[in-house]
């Protein structure tokens, strides 16, 4: 049996920057939502938490395209 280092290396390294830029999305999400919530909480009107919401709606859709697309090549299609 032979290891092919070199490919192992890409493997992780690739899986490695994916699943931080999950995690980064993820947590961007997270952190607009909880802006949005103080705007609300404070008074402010929903028109100015609204990019809060839109940053928090494609945070978590890029989390969910990448889960889809793994899944998706999981799938072996």
């Amino acid at each position: 049996m032979s290891i092919h280092w070199a490919a192992l290396g890409n493997t992780f390294g690739v899986s490695l920057l994916i699943t931080l830029g999950v995690v980064t999305a993820f947590c961007l999400g997270v952190s607009a939502l909880s802006r949005r919530e103080a705007v609300l909480a404070d008074g402010g009107s929903a028109v100015r938490g609204g990019g809060a919401l839109v940053v928090a709606v494609v945070a978590f859709a890029a989390c969910a395209a990448a889960v889809g697309y793994g899944l998706y090549l999981i799938a072996g299609a």
